[in-house]
């Protein structure tokens, strides 16, 4: 087999060793190589080579047609597997490992998409990299640089591995909060780290969010449409879609600033999308857009860059933009505003893919950035022509689409004169269906239970009609197109329903004009047509649909024989088709669910749920906080009879490990059990957590496809808390393949890792922390928390020493007002924190991060009176060396699409917390619980009994 090696390979320690090794697994001679399979891991496919006594040769085996090979990664020294960035802290007994010939290990080997016929250096992201000449050779130039490449070009894998060379600190920015999610989570796959960086990835949003978060909610679409059509009256003749998009892309999408009338109307023909004669009549659209967005308190990103001009200061050494064609000059200019240093920066983009009009230009950006026009023009952009996921028809049809672009309006700017170049085997198909209603009954029967096909229409509007024949919860208007990849992609009508607009693109065109392979920069010949921008969006449309399909695509069409559709080379409307549809399992689509909510694709997601999966709600009553207050109530208040309120409360105190609360049943609520608390603690944890500990847990499986995976347990944990907390790490591999959802939290604001945490630093079980909890820590923790600290965004990156630390302060919260210790604060000092990492694996929290003087600096530093460039501002000091957290601190809070700013103790539930707190500490939560932020609490229901035998006085 071939021998490919990662480009981070050390192979220093080991050098004569590793070139015989080698040399032997080139052979296919693993016996010599003493090549052993590691068996116990779920995260991949590993082998371990012997190299000397001590060390060893990780490698993983890949294919690429009918070639193997064998990718060389890391050299493991001194026999230390729980070290390696790879093997993510399992543990590892060579004695246990098996053997393994070459022949079996290539049987098993992973198929990869591509890897260069010559060279063999790779890169790794999430998967194996391996760059063709044109990717190579834009890798090894220096910034500035600009990108361009279509889908499935690998830009965006291109600039992750290119920004990894970037020192200091660096932003990635993109217009998708889900995109900028999915490359951070590529850039950190696999443990890449890079000590003298601290990267931060931001969805345009965000990045406002740093400088000052906006008051309120951003206005979109569906709120500009409701508004809209109230002014529709005053604005007659005017099309809702495009006075949407000349409001955002060019009233106020200047960089330098909100047009003036005056200026609106000097703009050229091919400068907006509304004639001289309209432009009086939108401004003033404009001007009413304006109070109706401070009335509602909604906010226009456009506008906020604007205004956050003045505040934004330089601040990062390195900045990425991906996907610069779906942000404006205005948003762009606000970024370029906080680089440190002129020329530091990579964007990246593809103008075809642009679904309203924006007026976008690579000039514009790059005289932007280079802040002079004839420096500007001289920068050539980088262009990728190779497309590795799309089929061969669908690169051909895509082509001939530009092809057509190009010979109706002529070349936009010279960086998007370029053809795309299919590197996939697979062919795949473009086939045209009839519009029948027989022939879209048996589409629908066959792609309906099939996470493979989806439905694009045009737009919003037009998703209600393909309802009427398709009953996959998979439709999609093309706004909502971008980022989506299926097998299969069906367009409903889109030619046909706007068959003039289509017939306009195709005027003039033949199909000899489409024989070229290459496309010549020329101007439109009539240079004052703005036909361009107004046909853009139906164009463009058209070719974000087709690269959305891996393999097939299917367009349904009325009039089959249009022009457009005939320059395009797609046969005539059929009334019969091959379609090969496998039904999905639940499994699947409570995947798919989950991955459509990442993506902000919210009515999708509610649609499979609701009509695939057929979720119901939990049978059982949840002991949430309503529930827990009625019964403190009943027991403590009313002091009722019934002695179940009191075994309810004493198996919650059980799961929630509230000793105080067992101290007032078994003083106060008459209940004989509590005095035998540590006796039947087991048993009651086992009630509720048993099952989910379990090496067969297909009732828990079940349970999820009748209530959903998240669904609340009658002590109101979800099923990846429970797996957490008994370390079941299959149990918890099972519910992320299904979708679970890492950031949903009990009612102490506690998620899955905060339970895995309480288990180690709480309850101090060190076969769990051994055996379990770094690969827990590995699958569950989120890559980061955002907080608001001094109104703007913070955000604590997984890779962050303070990220770590904050974890385990939320995690361990309630426990420090319920411990009682004289003189001590319910709070932190680096005394506690560090009793609590006793026993946290090493590949979780390095050595150097568990010194008392690398604990107190980071305490100190994030404190908030601290006067220190870098201060998050997390931490507020109550008595020397015990801190607690900022109480002006607030959390991002998620619910579906729904998100807001959360007071940090609102978030921790310190209200509840206080319930079963020591009464000593009383009055330091009133104090915590600032009266400008939060409501005022009473005393707790649960210490009425108390209170009255000490006569009122909670401090004797």
């Amino acid at each position: 087999m071939r021998v490919l090696e990662y480009i981070g390979l050390n192979k220093s320690i080991a050098k004569a060793a590793y070139k015989k090794v080698k040399a032997a697994i080139e052979r296919d001679d693993f016996r010599s190589a003493e090549v052993k399979k590691l068996t116990s891991l779920s995260h991949g496919k590993f082998y371990r080579a012997r190299l000397d006594a001590s060390n060893r040769l990780l490698f993983s085996i890949v294919r690429h047609g009918d070639t193997v090979y064998a990718l060389m990664l890391e050299v493991i020294a001194n026999h230390a597997y729980d070290k390696s960035r790879f093997l993510r802290g399992a543990a590892v007994d060579e004695a246990l490992i098996p053997n393994v010939d070459a022949r079996e290990a290539a049987n098993d080997a992973e198929e990869v998409r591509y890897i260069h016929p010559e060279r063999g250096d790779i890169h790794l992201l999430d998967k194996v990299i391996s760059f063709d000449d044109v990717q190579e050779a834009i890798y090894c130039l220096p910034p500035p640089l600009i990108v361009v490449g279509g889908a499935g070009s690998g830009k965006t894998a291109l600039t992750l591995e290119k920004m990894k060379h970037a020192e200091g600190e660096v932003l990635y920015v993109t217009h998708s909060a889900y995109l900028a999610q999915s490359a951070r989570d590529l850039y950190y796959a696999n443990g890449f780290e890079h000590p003298g960086q601290e990267a931060i990835f931001l969805s345009y949003r965000e990045f406002v969010e740093t400088i000052r978060v906006p008051t309120g909610r951003e206005a979109g679409w569906r709120d500009f449409s409701s508004w809209f059509s109230r002014q529709r009256a005053g604005f007659k003749g005017v099309d809702a879609h495009q006075a949407f998009e000349e409001i955002r892309g060019v009233i106020a999408a200047d960089a330098v600033g909100v047009l003036s009338l005056e200026q609106y109307r000097e703009l050229g023909v091919r400068q907006s999308i509304f004639p001289l004669d309209q432009r009086d009549a939108l401004y003033g659209l404009f001007e009413k857009y304006r109070v109706w967005l401070q009335e509602t308190k909604l906010y226009d990103l456009n506008l906020i860059a604007h205004e956050w001009r003045q505040e934004a200061q330089p601040r990062y050494d390195f900045v990425v933009v991906d996907e610069v064609q779906d942000l404006t000059t205005a948003q762009l200019a606000l970024i370029l505003a906080q680089l440190k240093k002129p020329g530091h920066f990579l964007l990246c983009g593809d103008s075809n893919q642009i679904v309203h009009p924006n007026f976008f230009s690579w000039s514009k950006v790059k005289s932007l950035f280079w802040n002079d026009p004839d420096l500007a023009a001289h920068q050539e952009l980088k262009v990728l022509r190779a497309n590795f996921r799309n089929g061969g028809e669908a690169i051909r049809v895509s082509n001939a689409l530009l092809k057509v672009k190009h010979r109706r309006f002529g070349s936009i700017d010279r960086e998007s004169n370029f053809l795309v170049e299919a590197v996939s085997g697979d062919l795949g198909a473009v086939t045209t269906l009839a519009d029948k209603d027989n022939v879209k009954r048996e589409l629908n029967e066959k792609t309906k239970a099939s996470t493979q096909f989806a439905v694009l229409v045009m737009r919003d509007e037009d998703k209600a009609e393909a309802r009427r024949f398709f009953q996959t919860p998979l439709i999609f208007s093309i706004h909502e197109a971008k980022g989506l990849e299926y097998e299969n992609i069906v367009l409903y009508r889109f030619v046909s329903a706007n068959r003039a607009e289509y017939l306009e693109i195709a005027e003039g065109v033949t199909a000899r004009d489409l024989e070229v392979e290459e496309l010549d920069y020329r101007r439109a010949r009539d240079k004052s047509d703005k036909s361009l921008e107004v046909y853009k969006f139906f164009v463009n449309a058209l070719y974000v649909a087709l690269t959305r399909a891996i393999k097939r695509i299917y367009l349904i069409e009325s009039d089959a024989r249009h022009p457009l559709l005939q320059l395009l080379g797609i046969q005539a409307g059929a009334d019969k088709m091959q379609v090969e549809a496998k039904t999905s399992t639940l499994e699947d689509w409570q995947k798919e669910a989950r991955k459509l909510e990442l993506q902000g694709k919210q009515e999708q997601a509610d649609a499979i749920r609701k009509n695939i999966l057929k979720q119901v709600p939990v049978p059982w009553p949840v002991f949430d906080e309503a529930r827990l207050r009625e019964h403190l109530g009943k027991v403590f208040h009313e002091q009722a009879p019934s002695a179940k309120y009191r075994h309810q409360l004493f198996e919650y105190a059980a799961m929630y490990s509230e000793s105080v609360l067992v101290a007032y049943l078994g003083r106060y609520g008459k209940y004989e059990q509590a005095k035998h608390y540590a006796q039947q603690f087991p048993s009651l944890r086992r009630k509720h957590l048993g099952r989910y500990e379990q090496n067969n847990f297909k009732e828990v499986l079940r349970e999820c496809e009748r209530h959903g995976v998240d669904y609340r347990s009658p002590m109101n944990f979800t099923p990846l808390m429970a797996a957490a907390a008994t370390g079941n790490i299959p149990l918890i591999e099972a519910l992320l393949e299904r979708g679970a959802n890492i950031e949903l939290t009990d009612h102490l604001g506690r998620n899955a890792l905060h339970w895995a945490m309480v288990r180690v630093f709480q309850h101090k079980d060190k076969q769990f922390a051994q055996q379990s909890f770094a690969t827990i820590y590995g699958l569950i923790a989120p890559p980061a928390v955002d907080v608001m600290a001094g109104e703007r965004l913070v955000r604590i990156d997984r890779h962050l020493s303070e990220y770590f630390l904050f974890q385990t302060m939320w995690a361990l919260f309630k426990f420090c007002f319920s411990r009682g210790r004289w003189g001590e604060p319910p709070a932190f000092d680096t005394k506690a924190l560090l009793a609590a990492y006793e026993l946290a694996p090493l590949s979780v929290l390095p050595e150097h991060r568990r010194k008392r003087p690398y604990l107190s600096g980071v305490l100190s530093r994030n404190e908030v009176e601290r006067d220190y460039a870098y201060n998050r501002r997390l931490f507020q000091r109550v008595r020397t060396g015990w801190y607690q957290f900022n109480p002006a601190l607030s959390v991002r809070v998620k619910n579906g699409e729904e998100e807001a700013w959360t007071p940090v103790y609102a978030a921790l539930n310190l209200p509840l917390v206080k319930e079963f707190s020591e009464p000593m500490y009383w009055r330091f939560v009133d104090r915590l619980l600032r009266p400008d932020i939060y409501e005022p609490t009473g005393n707790p229901v649960s210490a009425e009994l108390y209170l009255a035998e000490h006569g009122g006085n909670p401090y004797e």
